[in-house]
């Protein structure tokens, strides 16, 4: 189940919860953030190499590489067993910034998204099949678990791929992980 979270940015134990598609979708919309929903109907062997993933999904990125330009397109896959789920862990906690926009698609498993707007921070659980987009120059930080399970598409319109301007801020540390956010799901 995909779910939104509206922080004030200074009281991270006050969310706003929803868990309405088109409530998600209308909030984040206000933040210039695109959500959707696409079908993920095509079923991957468990060791699927990048090649795999992307001509799988080859229509739904051309559409996507058309429409915005995309210059490079590649594959992130953590599972619990990768040697370094720690480091990129990490790396992606840190909030951080880039010039280019961020496009996601979870192929399967799930992650969490935080996006610092203004005096509100958006926590956002993306699950398979969910498509965000999150514009350049947005404060956020993306947590993947301790136990990372996830296939993402990342999508660029640079030809560098992912460059990130870390802000230094320790805002992440004050919100829930992933796992966290999970259990108070349930």
């Amino acid at each position: 189940m995909s779910a939104l979270t509206i922080f004030p940015d200074n009281h991270p134990q006050y969310g706003e919860l929803y868990t309405d598609f088109t409530a998600i979708q209308n909030r984040l919309n206000n933040i210039g953030v695109q959500f959707e929903r696409w079908q993920a109907n095509c079923k991957l062997s468990a060791d699927a190499d990048q090649a795999s993933v992307l001509a799988a999904y080859a229509d739904s990125i051309d559409r996507l590489k058309e429409q915005y330009g995309f210059k490079s397109v590649d594959v992130i896959k953590l599972n619990p067993n990768h040697p370094e789920k720690a480091a990129f862990r990490q790396k992606f906690l840190a909030e951080h910034i880039h010039n280019d926009f961020e496009v996601r698609f979870f192929v399967e498993g799930r992650g969490l998204f935080y996006l610092h707007v203004k005096d509100n921070v958006y926590a956002v659980l993306c699950e398979q099949g969910d498509l965000i987009s999150v514009p350049a120059n947005t404060t956020h930080w993306f947590d993947m678990g301790e136990n990372p399970e996830f296939t993402c598409i990342r999508l660029f319109t640079t030809p560098d791929g992912w460059v990130a301007d870390f802000t230094g801020s320790e805002i992440a540390k004050s919100f829930p992980t992933l796992d966290q956010y999970v259990a108070e799901l349930s």
